[in-house]
């Protein structure tokens, strides 16, 4: 029999999502069978594994040495060159400035290097995060940006942390602003909204007027900074947050971003490709604001993080609006 203390990185969590974890190996089903034969008790107690664990509560696995051992695999860690910006960083969270063609998570088991792969890494060697901690929680980014798209993404570091930052950005209490460049000129703040729909084939968004079925209503928010010789630089706020959301619907809206190949006007891509070497498109996400005053996060209310834009997109935005 092995007991499992449950310390305050790993509480807050279903207990079978623990269990999922430290017995990595295991099918759900044979951890499901075990709960209900009473092999594995909480507190004393047979257990469901709907409960939500707590600081302090004592797992009991009636298995042998050798059984927990074949059901539980060392985390494997990807040796990972960094090339994030540290935005801020404490014990619970770490706040990056992603740069612009890196993946955030792999979406290919072949995929290296990732953003994922560099903030696991970077823990592992400041000793903050242990794979060989059966119990541990896997940091986990929270939000994620286009591989294209460089700017703010941020990680918990524990499992308490990664869950109140991601019910913090779902009830939109993290606020994310972006900072972009189009072909076209607004000249007053707009709300936008429309139908989000992606064709997975094509891995392309449409923004519709009407709602079709699969789509899905989304916001976006636009105010202009700097207009000047039929182009502007935009703020944009991302009120909801589907794939491609910001380019798609600019581009519904009849206002292209500069650089992007995908949604963008290749005239104009170009043009900033070969005059600046600007290979991809102008969007940034390079601030955000908490708005989470209750709960773990409640630290962080009014805290504002924001970065530079990086200097191939800078360039840009000197040579059109200086």
């Amino acid at each position: 029999m092995k007991e499992i203390k449950i310390s305050c990185k790993e509480k807050e969590q279903r207990l079978d999502k623990f269990l999922f974890r430290y017995f990595n190996r295991a099918q759900k089903s044979f951890i499901y069978k075990m709960l209900r034969k009473k092999r594995i008790k909480l507190n004393g107690k047979r257990a469901e594994g709907n409960e939500i664990l707590n600081e302090n509560d004592i797992l009991s696995v009636y298995f042998s040495e050798e059984t927990i051992n074949s059901l539980s695999e060392t985390k494997k860690i990807n040796e990972a060159q960094r090339h994030f910006g540290i935005v801020y960083e404490d014990d619970d969270i770490l706040v990056v400035d992603k740069p612009a063609g890196v993946l955030t998570h792999p979406n290919k088991a072949e995929n290296k290097n990732t953003l994922v792969d560099q903030i696991i890494y970077y823990l592992y060697q400041k000793g903050e995060y242990n794979p060989n901690d059966k119990a541990a929680f896997t940091p986990a980014v929270c939000n994620r940006l286009d591989t294209n798209t460089g700017g703010i993404v941020m990680a918990g570091k524990n499992i308490v942390f990664a869950q109140a930052l991601n019910k913090a950005i779902a009830q939109r209490k993290i606020r994310k602003f972006y900072i972009t460049m189009v072909h076209g000129e607004v000249r007053e703040k707009k709300e936008f909204f429309g139908y989000h729909i992606k064709d997975e084939n094509t891995n392309s968004v449409k923004i519709l007027k009407k709602q079709i079925e699969g789509a899905e209503k989304v916001f976006t928010n636009i105010k202009p900074i700097s207009v000047k010789n039929g182009f502007s630089l935009l703020e944009v706020e991302l009120i909801t947050g589907k794939t491609h959301q910001i380019r798609a619907h600019l581009k519904s809206m009849g206002y292209q971003v500069v650089g992007d190949r995908k949604y963008g006007d290749e005239r104009v891509n170009r043009i900033v490709r070969e005059k600046y070497g600007l290979n991809n498109q102008f969007l940034y996400a390079n601030r955000i604001v908490f708005d989470q005053n209750e709960g773990v996060l409640n630290y962080m209310y009014k805290k504002e993080l924001k970065v530079k834009l990086p200097n191939n997109i800078d360039i840009v935005r000197k040579a059109y609006f200086e």
